[in-house]
């Protein structure tokens, strides 16, 4: 089976991809880059996963021009404390139309419940409404210390806890249980003004 994956040059994303990858799964993994760092990183990263599995070369995605119009316009309409959720979306919906092109069948994230705002139960709802494939989320009741433990062992741990720019993107209060509703009418919005 093939799927995309969202990597990050976080700890969580790379142990996701690890264990789908010892489940026979092919991936191609999908980097939103934001700076020569994290993508290098990445790339790091991509050559200590290629040993244990089927994986293709990372498609890098510009986060500049694929999701900064959309955080822009947030701030612009008074609703900046979305960005982080929008910025999720928009990966899930990027990396979907990617495995549509590729014939993959399933999206992976490095989710895990409750860790940070994105990943509480209400934001997960959200984002996922961003995904047309099965979201498969290996880490999802896994704790931070069973995730780093995993990274360490298979030689990615070292690679994703080097310096690094912070993002560039996140608002000061991030929505942290974010209402469906509510971001359906902000999507709207941004449809109406041609930046979704």
């Amino acid at each position: 089976m093939k799927a995309v994956a969202l990597l990050s040059s976080g700890i969580d994303s790379p142990v996701a991809i690890y264990l789908m990858l010892t489940k026979g799964v092919e991936v191609t993994p999908v980097h939103f880059r934001q700076s020569d760092k994290k993508e290098s990183k990445v790339r790091e990263l991509y050559e200590v996963l290629n040993k244990y599995g089927k994986l293709n070369e990372p498609v890098i995605v510009d986060a500049y021009e694929e999701q900064a119009p959309v955080f822009s316009k947030l701030a612009e309409i008074g609703k900046g404390k979305w960005t982080c959720l929008f910025c999720k979306w928009t990966m899930i919906r990027k990396a979907c139309r990617i495995g549509h092109e590729i014939g993959a069948r399933a999206l992976i994230t490095g989710d895990s419940l409750g860790q940070v705002a994105s990943q509480t139960l209400d934001n997960l709802l959200v984002i996922s409404t961003a995904s047309d494939l099965p979201i498969l989320r290996p880490l999802i009741g896994l704790d931070k210390e069973e995730i780093v433990r995993i990274a360490k062992e298979i030689g990615t741990f070292e690679i994703s806890i080097e310096p690094e720019e912070p993002c560039p993107f996140v608002p000061k209060y991030p929505i942290v249980r974010g209402s469906l509703g509510e971001f359906e009418k902000i999507k709207e919005a941004l449809i109406r003004e041609g930046v979704l």
